[in-house]
């Protein structure tokens, strides 16, 4: 892991940011564990793993069973740049939050 910032419920995952060849699929197990010890169990937490290239977000509650979801992967290879529908996305969760 290179870097995790917290922000009460969103998490901040960021991954071998120098090398987008790795795989979020390796980031997202430990994102959820990171993800496990929100001191406010009765909250949803959120978090957003990236490689440099591909952003993926996490969506983590824990009531009666864990249960966990993820977003689509948005990349910055596509033909419209991506990165600004992550930027959205992080501000919505912003609003939700707070």
């Amino acid at each position: 892991m290179d870097v995790l910032v917290l922000q009460d419920q969103l998490w901040l995952l960021i991954i071998e940011s120098k090398r987008s060849s790795f795989s979020l699929a390796k980031a997202i197990p430990q994102a959820l564990t990171y993800m496990l010890a929100n001191p406010h169990p009765d909250r949803p937490t959120y978090s957003l793993v990236m490689n440099g290239e591909d952003f993926q977000f996490l969506k983590l509650i824990k009531q009666d069973k864990l249960m966990y979801a993820l977003s689509d992967r948005f990349t910055l290879y596509r033909r419209e740049n991506e990165l600004y529908k992550v930027l959205n996305i992080l501000k919505k969760i912003g609003q939700v939050l707070n």
